[in-house]
């Protein structure tokens, strides 16, 4: 239960919490993907409005429009679409934050699932391989 709700919110903190716990590597995958699509089904459907209550809050607290970060996004998004944005959700985002920046930018719920599923498989079984093999080096030296 552990490593699905972790992954729900930051996606590498499933295949850590599937090491910590003693699970087997494709335990640690399946509850790493799992997670990480259960956000990415709730935030398809309330993305928009979140993304909206979040611009509202920024204009209150009188913050800039673009940072940094927002300006990376926006060239992922001009640069690849939805698949970009799916491509380096469980890296460099969050599965929260992908989703709703799929969703603002309009992108339709069945893709965004589908990317989004295709991406999170991937990297979980890189992330959890790269978690276990590392595991098993640190022991080694222990």
């Amino acid at each position: 239960m552990s490593v699905y709700l972790v992954s729900t919110v930051k996606f590498i903190g499933g295949p850590l919490a599937g090491v910590s716990l003693g699970l087997s590597y494709l335990e640690t995958v399946f509850l790493t993907v799992l997670g990480m699509m259960t956000s990415v089904l709730v935030f398809s459907y309330i993305g928009r409005q979140a993304s909206k209550w979040y611009a509202a809050y920024r204009r209150d607290r009188q913050k800039p429009v673009f940072s940094r970060r927002s300006r990376r996004i926006i060239r992922i998004w001009r640069n690849f679409g939805v698949v970009g944005v799916a491509f380096f959700t469980p890296i460099l985002l969050s599965p929260v934050f992908g989703t709703v920046v799929a969703a603002v930018f309009g992108a339709p719920r069945r893709k965004i699932f589908l990317h989004m599923l295709w991406s999170g498989t991937i990297w979980s079984f890189i992330l959890t391989a790269l978690v276990y093999r590392f595991e098993e080096m640190a022991l080694l030296y222990l």
